[in-house]
């Protein structure tokens, strides 16, 4: 480890190689509970291009592993350090390159914050929509790495959605550039979109072309009660059949209602089963409001609350984005990240609600309810070993259902280390064997990210 460490050393500048464990100890892992983790020997915090392709250099000779890191907000260990690996921290590589208002792209390097992009493009009267839950602190090559979306993906879409281009270092420290600056191209394969959602085990993304819209306006929201998730859910298909595109439909169940109350008295109405919240920012969000109101009484909504002005209607919306904070004062929670189609959200909800009355857990799911991408939140006591085995059980019975309904394992947070035997179960045997071969490929040592994904 020694040589390991005087090679990196040698062509980075001072401070950029850390082996003190009392630090190395804080980047072992994101914030995914059940997975795995090693001590690194050392975390790489390079500033340039060429600093990561000597790491990669360094490592590929030397046969070490490397595990690219973001800000480790994810939620499925793929940022989880193994045994004796580089950690390279991509976080000091933070700088916004370009933004062009002409063509409505930025350049960024991969340490940048969501939402200092956004405040960037603003400047400029346009936006990079896909938001994240953790967008004050994720970074963009987080985003690209897990494929995140957020919660206005119902009309603007998730990140892959916006990638134009990359510049990415492979394993053996060549520079790959992918895709384009212009707003169509469709010259060879598509290798930019192979890269999103690959969570570093293919390469180091160290630049991005990102696609931004202009600015939309503010949005208005409203919130619907329901005794039921299935009158919920089916409030959710009618609003989609009908035409409308809300910029944000979310849906929080009654045990996240009441956590939120608990952490910021927000008081929401804890008397309901299912709360809908649906937002619009058009030409004219009341008139589509009041419309969409309608549909959900339809359906059964006991009460139809639109905000009134725009600091209620954001108070609506951070309602929503407390929603794992506060889950997390019932215990520890394990939060997974099922997509099924929007009409089985409410089969979805039910069977979660099914299988933590069988398992004798708390389990509190918000959904993005536009696309269908619902978040089972499991609470449970960690000195607990029996409750820790029935949340480890609930999380299987939980994956195998979004399955049973048509789904996918994930929609946004990725594979990483928690779900490596769903994805095999998911993919099949025939598409698991080429997706390695794909790997290997890129990585023919395997030394990027090993263990992740499969």
């Amino acid at each position: 480890m020694s040589e390991l460490v005087e090679r990196l050393v040698k062509g980075l500048p001072a401070g950029a190689v850390v082996v003190d464990p009392a630090v190395t100890e804080a980047y072992r892992h994101d914030m995914a509970g059940f997975c795995a983790s090693g001590a690194p020997a050392a975390v790489v915090f390079p500033s340039t291009v060429e600093e990561v392709q000597h790491v990669m250099r360094t490592a590929t000779e030397l046969r070490v592993p490397v595990v690219p890191q973001g800000a480790r907000t994810g939620l499925s260990g793929a940022a989880n350090a193994v045994e004796g690996c580089i950690v390279l921290s991509l976080v000091k590589m933070d700088r916004i390159l370009e933004v062009d208002p002409v063509n409505r792209i930025a350049v960024v390097e991969p340490g940048v914050v969501n939402a200092v992009l956004s405040r960037a493009a603003g400047e400029h009267g346009l936006a990079y929509p896909p938001d994240p839950s953790s967008w004050e602190s994720c970074t963009i090559g987080g985003n690209i790495g897990t494929g995140a979306g957020g919660l206005c993906c119902v009309k603007y879409g998730v990140t892959s959605e916006y990638v134009l281009g990359l510049d990415v270092v492979l394993a053996d420290g060549r520079l790959l550039r992918t895709g384009r600056r212009t707003a169509k191209g469709v010259a060879g394969y598509d290798l930019t979109r192979l890269f999103v959602g690959s969570e570093g085990t293919l390469g180091v993304v160290v630049r991005a072309v990102l696609a931004l819209r202009p600015a939309p306006a503010p949005q208005l929201a409203m919130v619907a009660e329901f005794a039921g998730a299935d009158a919920a859910c089916e409030a959710v298909c009618e609003v989609m059949a009908a035409g409308f595109t809300p910029s944000l439909m979310e849906l929080m169940d009654a045990v996240s209602v009441r956590a939120v109350n608990r952490l910021a008295q927000m008081g929401l109405p804890e008397t309901t089963q299912a709360l809908l919240l649906v937002a619009f920012d058009g030409t004219d969000p009341a008139r589509e409001l009041a419309a969409v109101g309608e549909i959900c009484r339809a359906a059964g909504a006991t009460e139809v609350v639109p905000a009134e002005g725009q600091a209620e209607s954001e108070l609506l919306l951070q309602a929503r984005r407390l929603s794992l904070t506060a889950m997390e004062l019932l215990g520890t929670t394990m939060v997974d990240d099922v997509a099924v189609p929007r009409s089985q959200q409410g089969a979805m909800l039910n069977g979660v609600a099914a299988i933590a009355e069988r398992y004798g857990l708390t389990i509190g799911v918000v959904c993005h309810a536009g696309d269908g991408n619902t978040h089972p939140i499991v609470a449970f006591d960690a000195d607990d070993p029996d409750e820790v085995a029935r949340a480890k059980e609930s999380f299987d019975a939980i994956m195998a259902l979004g399955l049973e309904l048509g789904g996918t394992i994930t929609g946004e947070h990725g594979v990483g280390l928690l779900k490596r035997e769903w994805l095999a179960r998911e993919l099949g045997p025939v598409g698991l064997e080429l997706q390695k071969q794909m790997k290997g490929l890129f990585d023919p040592l395997g030394i990027l990210n090993p263990g992740k994904l499969f």
